[in-house]
């Protein structure tokens, strides 16, 4: 897999363009941290859910010295492996000093990419993108406020940055090169996509230096939602919760993207993603093989228990996530979370996503407000069913009934599983919508193309199903 697979890849499972920078600076890190590496390793346990690539700046560390070298050696073994690492070097000299270079950025520090700066030309280019399998930022049109003096110099009435795109596509060979351009130009962004639309993007000025998120995302996103990878770096690692910095960012990101690119929407639930979540779910014991007794008494050879997940925040987290690209394309007020499984789901969706959230009793209360549904709401409100499965259905005409009776209308259902086993057919025929994460069958597809279970464990599955339908 080569940079840009695997940076397509995170960007899938992670729904992020978010690339949060890596750049520590001694006087700005908490004391509570012994080193540097000990803030990196805080930093990448609290975003590798929400960023899609790190880009340590290398002059953070190199100011440092060896120990600062040794703290980026640290933190690049320690980030997660589906994560890429683009390197923040800017490095170019003559031909014999860029090679030396590239190794030492491609094999010494073994990073997915690396910023090259181009304006030594070709031959001090050329030795970084021979290495096919890692990626190439050229800096084209930088943010900070000296960057017009040489870059907007033009010749024939085309500013030098422009003339870099060109030279870039030459340089590449026909193979993927990115860009470095500054979200304080978003004029430039549209004019270089509209002549080169399937070019990558490195962004950064967003946030501090003021760049307008949805201004860049509607001048430079491609068609497939992708194309653009925007950079925070203080804004994140030093907020007060770096954490939720980086979540509200990438939801931003995420908002102006699909305002900016509806059908977006389709892409983050591509196969990458998909099987990741399926091997999430298999590894924390969500699912299981074997002959197992359901409530209805039948017996069935996979057994799906989402309870288990409040033991898997992360897990649990990356579940929210999938929901929230399901309930980004419904028209709703609130959502409304089915017990038992259905209740951490539907709370860990409405701090994921923001959307306000009401949840049912089994039965209503004999004391106080005497309520069987919980939570703010009006008559009139427009409700999505959260749950964590459905079979057959009629648990959800239950909640369906009881919100109804509150004077709720009730249009969708969202789930994690349809079992397929007739539940989403019940739904439909009294004109209610299912919208699931997997059906049964893409659930054991997805496990069994990644070695998870065996054929034969799949077999079973789909006779089970056959039977049943």
């Amino acid at each position: 897999m080569n940079f840009w697979n695997k940076l397509e890849e995170s960007i899938r499972r992670r729904d992020s363009l978010l690339c949060v920078g890596l750049d520590p600076r001694l006087e700005r890190i908490p004391p509570r941290f012994d080193s540097v590496a000990d803030f990196n390793r805080a930093i990448v346990d609290a975003t590798s859910d929400l960023a899609c690539v790190y880009k340590p700046n290398i002059a953070f560390y190199e100011a440092l010295g060896e120990e600062g070298m040794e703290a980026l050696r640290d933190t690049l073994s320690y980030i997660p492996d589906d994560i890429p690492v683009l390197l923040d070097a800017k490095r170019n000299d003559i031909g014999s000093t860029a090679t030396a270079y590239a190794k030492a950025c491609y094999e010494i520090l073994d990073v997915d990419a690396v910023t090259v700066t181009p304006y030594l030309g070709s031959d001090g280019v050329t030795p970084f993108t021979a290495y096919e399998d890692r990626g190439v930022f050229l800096l084209c049109k930088t943010s900070n406020p000296g960057a017009g003096e040489v870059q907007d110099w033009a010749q024939e009435g085309e500013p030098l940055y422009r003339h870099i795109v060109h030279l870039a596509r030459d340089w590449a060979g026909g193979r993927e090169i990115g860009l470095v351009i500054g979200a304080t130009y978003p004029e430039a962004i549209a004019d270089i996509r509209e002549r080169f639309p399937e070019m990558w993007f490195l962004v950064p000025g967003v946030g501090a230096q003021g760049g307008d998120l949805e201004a860049v995302l509607s001048a430079g996103l491609r068609s497939d939602g992708m194309g653009l990878v925007i950079n925070s770096s203080r804004g994140i690692i030093y907020a007060d919760d770096p954490r939720e910095a980086a979540k509200d960012l990438r939801r931003k990101i995420n908002e102006a993207r699909y305002r900016v690119a509806p059908d977006v929407s389709t892409f983050g639930m591509e196969d990458a993603r998909l099987k990741a979540l399926a091997r999430g779910l298999f590894d924390a014991g969500c699912v299981r093989f074997g002959d197992f007794v359901l409530h209805s008494g039948a017996h069935s050879p996979i057994y799906i228990d989402l309870r288990r997940l409040v033991g898997h925040p992360r897990l649990l987290a990356e579940v929210a996530q999938c929901y929230g690209r399901l309930l980004h394309s419904l028209q709703f007020d609130r959502m409304a979370a089915i017990p038992t499984a259905g209740l951490p789901i539907g709370t860990a969706v409405a701090l994921e996503t923001g959307y306000p959230l009401i949840y049912l009793r089994r039965r209503a209360k004999s004391y106080g407000t005497k309520r069987i549904v919980e939570g703010e709401y009006a008559a009139g409100d427009c409700v999505v069913v959260l749950d964590d499965l459905i079979t057959s259905g009629g648990s959800k005409f239950e909640a369906i009934e009881s919100l109804e009776a509150e004077g709720m209308v009730v249009e969708d259902v969202v789930v994690l599983v349809d079992r397929e086993q007739g539940g989403a057919e019940a739904l439909a025929e009294r004109g209610y919508h299912l919208h699931a994460l997997f059906t049964l069958r893409e659930l054991v597809g997805a496990l069994a193309h990644d070695d998870k279970i065996s054929s034969e464990e799949e077999g079973r599955v789909l006779d089970y199903l056959e039977k049943e339908n």
